[in-house]
């Protein structure tokens, strides 16, 4: 490394001067600049004074201070300057033309002084003139940073909330009020943010934190709003402890997970249960059914009718305990839907023909509603299904005398193709009072109110979930005494 040559004007002084030539690559690189500016003469010597210490939007104002110097002997203005730790500082800037003037011989040498604390103590007085009362009158934290960094204006909030006396936060760095893993990051974002201010909203961002004088942290929401302040960019931080915020979303969390594994516990305990109850309730069942049929040996009027009684529990029982495995697997949104194009007539008659022996049985005509042409519709068959054998089963079950009306057709609405199945019956109606609650779980309106009538609750509660899942709509209209009517409306997938 080559040592500096002993000129006369780069004298040990405090300011920085600096040679550099027409084109702004710096020749001369005195102690002082070293200090100020944080590089060494052998990194500064040959390098563009741009790439050392010139902010980008400010290079065209250098260039062009150079080019009159240059012209008119010499010059002086003031500027932000970037530092090699990416710091910002004011400068003081005076420039003298070096050498005859010549091509072969032009130089400008530069003379720069760091007025930094100078400029802040000026703005903050003219900030504090202009808006104090106006800022103790906010119930925030406010902050004015000018763009080197240094705070120029707190209220007595923010002074309170970072545990600071008053005006002993004026012209201290605004990374003193930060962890000190931020503070790194903090002037790149600073940086950014002067080249490009705009509004940002409380709670936008990142997720920060607060330093208290004493070392202790909290968590803050911070909004920034630009303003120009006599020709000098500053920004507005309006501050917020949230601390007392986020110990409820902590708990929130906490709670919401412990919810959570219970409800991983449940969704356990009913698939392990699942086959442990299953499996004597069909053992039930089946052999009921097989001394019903008298293959073991003939049985009186009595022993038939607790028989059937017994084989009837146990139907109920297994319809309870499938529906409630069915929709724990729903909550869980384990169920996965397979899109496929269905051929809804086929379907609709399907499911009739799987129902028309219990009608029969209670003399109700089951009858079938559908366009002469086949309606072929993207959707998942299972659910669909499952909804359509649920509704139809429920009408024939609550349906004493006269019909249940099964109804298909399908349109566009809004540009939308949407497919709608009706279930109409001529049963007994749901009262005005109970239609709120009907798709509730464990609502057993119509079953409550007719002897005779088992039904589990969950059915329309599961059927409803389904239509949803499907990205559909499941409702009722009624007239009590009259009949139902449920319609499922459903767009392909």
């Amino acid at each position: 490394m080559s040592e500096s040559p002993d000129h006369g004007w780069i004298a040990d002084t405090p300011d920085a001067l600096i040679l550099v030539d027409a084109v702004g690559v710096v020749l001369e690189w005195s102690p002082g600049a070293e200090r100020m500016f944080g590089y060494s003469r052998a990194e500064a010597v040959g390098s563009g004074l741009d790439q050392l210490v010139v902010i980008a939007e400010r290079a065209d104002e250098q260039r062009g201070f150079i080019a009159e110097t240059l012209a008119a002997g010499w010059g002086t203005f003031e500027s932000l300057r970037r530092r090699k730790d990416g710091t910002l500082i004011y400068v003081d800037i005076s420039g003298k033309r070096m050498g005859d003037g010549s091509a072969a011989d032009s130089q400008v040498l530069f003379s720069e002084k760091d007025v930094t604390q100078l400029k802040v103590r000026r703005d903050s007085k003219s900030l504090e003139a202009r808006f104090g009362d106006l800022l103790e009158s906010t119930p925030d934290g406010i902050v004015i940073a000018n763009s080197t960094g240094h705070i120029l204006v707190t209220n007595s909030q923010a002074e309170r909330l970072f545990g600071y006396a008053p005006g002993e936060l004026r012209a201290r760095p605004v990374e003193d009020l930060l962890p000190e893993r931020f503070r790194a990051s903090h002037k790149g974002h600073r940086s950014h943010y002067f080249s490009q201010p705009r509004t940002r909203a409380m709670g936008a961002g990142l997720e920060l934190f607060g330093l208290r004088k004493d070392g202790s942290e909290f968590p803050v929401e911070i909004s920034l709003s630009p303003l120009m302040s006599e020709e000098t960019p500053v920004v507005i931080s309006a501050v917020r402890d949230v601390s007392e915020r986020k110990c409820f979303e902590q708990a929130l969390q906490e709670k919401n997970l412990e919810l959570e594994n219970a409800n991983r516990a449940k969704d356990r305990f009913l698939a392990s249960m699942s086959h442990e109850l299953r499996t004597p309730l069909n053992a039930v069942i089946g052999f009921s059914g097989t001394l019903l049929m008298k293959l073991p040996g003939e049985l009186n009027a009595d022993q038939t009718h607790q028989l059937e009684i017994i084989r009837g529990s146990a139907r109920h029982l297994l319809a309870l305990i499938n529906d409630l495995l069915h929709l724990a697997k729903i909550e869980a949104g384990k169920v996965e839907l397979h899109p496929e194009l269905v051929d809804c007539n086929a379907l609709i008659e399907e499911v009739a023909a799987t129902l028309r022996p219990q009608a029969v049985a209670k003399d109700v005509a089951l009858e079938l509603d559908v366009p002469v042409e086949p309606v072929v519709f993207r959707t998942d068959r299972r659910a669909v299904s499952q909804i359509v054998i649920n509704l139809t089963n429920n009408a024939i079950k609550f349906t004493e005398r006269g019909s249940v009306r099964m109804g298909l057709s399908a349109g566009d609405f809004g540009g939308q193709r949407r497919l709608e199945f009706s279930v109409q019956d001529t049963g007994p109606g749901i009262r005005e009072d109970e239609l709120a609650t009907l798709f509730e779980p464990f609502v057993q309106g119509q079953a409550s109110r007719i002897k005779g009538v088992e039904g589990t609750g969950l059915g329309l509660h599961l059927s409803r979930t389904l239509a949803g899942l499907l990205g559909g709509t499941l409702t009722c209209r009624s007239t009590y005494g009259e009949g139902c009517v449920f319609t499922l409306v459903v767009t392909e997938i």
